[in-house]
């Protein structure tokens, strides 16, 4: 319900904006995230499908391969090619790419994407994830600022399958030189620990969850034949158009199903995929 009551506000919020500068004043959408946002463009699919009935939405992004939230505070990437980066920890009055992005706008909704298994992971998820969400937000300036968390997906290896991450990669300070996932016997147990990770995250940093991971897991188990996956995580051009299709809705209030647009998806695949999110 408070979920629910959240998407409320914010669509509430950005209709009377649009209302009071009468189409003129851009509202500013920046997604923080990964390869799982930025593949097949989805930002850029966003931006097309918005601009069929709303041109006052502007999506940026500040997405680097396999960079986690953390990661986007603290590492100064030094070299990156299409599918990787190196980076190395910030230094005194240094900032990251990310941090001079936050700062360069009063951004009006801000998504913050996390791999899904540093959400799995109960350490990962205290001392990386939320410490990383609880930063950025006290790094925007706009208080009137929405923050969504986007809800990923199961990925598509084998069960059973467990993920471990050693103390050194979440806080040296630890214990136990490991630590990991509950061990993961089906995608029902998955999708249900994804759901109950993500929703104890929103609930307690006053944020609002995406849909798009149980849209994926609708589509896994009502439409088998449609594979939305490009490898056993990233999402393919399916997988990106459903994730714009659930970020257009959320953020317009319109149905995907309405829209003309389908990209590069064929006409039968698009109109089924824009009829996921309602």
């Amino acid at each position: 319900m408070k979920n629910v009551l959240l998407i409320f506000l914010i669509l509430v919020s950005l209709n009377s904006k649009s209302q009071d500068i009468k189409g003129t004043e851009k509202i500013n959408v920046l997604f923080i995230g990964n390869s799982l946002t930025y593949y097949h463009d989805m930002p850029e699919t966003l931006q097309k499908m918005v601009n069929e009935t709303n041109s006052n939405f502007r999506i940026e992004h500040s997405t680097f391969p396999g960079m986690s939230l953390f990661g986007h505070l603290n590492n100064i990437i030094e070299s990156r090619t299409e599918n990787s980066i190196n980076t190395r920890q910030k230094r005194e009055g240094e900032k990251t790419k990310t941090e001079i992005k936050l700062s360069e706008k009063d951004w009006d909704i801000v998504i913050l994407q996390e791999g899904t298994v540093r959400l799995l992971i109960p350490e990962t998820k205290k001392y990386r994830v939320e410490t990383a969400i609880a930063q950025i937000k006290n790094r925007i300036s706009n208080q009137d600022c929405k923050f969504i968390l986007f809800k990923t997906w199961p990925s598509k290896e084998e069960y059973p399958k467990q993920y471990c991450y050693s103390k050194w990669s979440i806080n040296s300070s630890l214990e136990n030189d490991t630590y990991c996932s509950p061990e993961i016997e089906s995608l029902e147990q998955e999708i249900k620990l994804i759901n109950e990770s993500y929703d104890s995250v929103a609930e307690k940093h006053d944020l609002i969850t995406s849909e798009n991971g149980n849209k994926v897991y609708e589509i896994l188990t009502e439409y088998p034949d449609i594979n939305v996956y490009e490898d056993d995580i990233h999402p393919n051009k399916y997988g990106a158009f459903i994730n714009a299709c659930v970020f257009y809705q959320m953020l317009t209030n319109k149905k995907a199903s309405e829209l003309k647009f389908i990209g590069e998806i064929e006409p039968n695949i698009a109109e089924l995929l824009k009829n996921i999110p309602e």
